[in-house]
């Protein structure tokens, strides 16, 4: 789920071990728009506290824009935007399941289960390849294989923005950021490249 086209595979591959070299997970990459101005977008975070900020994701925007360059994976102009995960974030690893365990999520699958694709409830972890959810009117946890999931993400509500509050007092950051009640920073980086060939 880091990446959903062939595209946006073949990007990650080349921009995984740029990020790996400098302390940075690539939690996902997702390449958009039509043919004339493409967005390529890159969430990326440290791995000891899932959190970056702006000179990291300049930093990586300058080391990406490297291999980009040279591998030239992309046709035309593109924008290059990089950014954190958000408070909202998206879920796109296995491990993601287990960090975020406690707070609600939606999930999609490319495939019927129980006759629906959309589910919403409470992450419960993870069991092997399969991540735990405790479903909205369901008594029992259910179990959804990691490879059948299309889209997955936080919900904002008031336990996720308890739970940035929280880490933003540990980091020693101001309550009044001049932001609206939880909402997340900017942490975006961007970019404007163009294809020479």
């Amino acid at each position: 789920m880091r990446a959903k086209t062939v595209e946006d595979r073949e990007i990650l591959e080349l921009i995984d071990p740029v990020a790996e070299s400098i302390g940075l997970d690539i939690v996902r990459v997702r390449l958009m728009g039509g043919t004339l101005r493409r967005r390529l977008q890159v969430m990326a975070e440290r791995p000891s506290d899932n959190d970056i900020d702006v000179g990291e994701c300049a930093r990586l925007s300058r080391a990406m824009s490297e291999v980009l360059d040279a591998a030239d994976p992309i046709a035309g102009e593109y924008l290059l935007e990089v950014s954190s995960p958000g408070i909202d974030r998206p879920l796109t690893r296995l491990k993601d399941f287990d960090l975020f365990e406690g707070l609600e999520a939606r999930l999609e699958t490319d495939r019927m289960v129980e006759g629906r694709k959309r589910f919403k409830g409470i992450v419960a972890g993870t069991d092997g390849d399969s991540i735990a959810i405790d479903l909205d009117g369901e008594d029992d946890t259910a179990l959804i294989p990691f490879d059948w999931l299309v889209d997955a993400k936080l919900v904002m509500n008031d336990a996720l923005l308890k739970r940035g509050a929280a880490i933003r007092a540990a980091r020693g950051e101001p309550e009044d950021d001049g932001l609206p009640d939880g909402a997340p920073e900017d942490k975006t980086n961007t970019k404007t490249t163009e294809d020479d060939a």
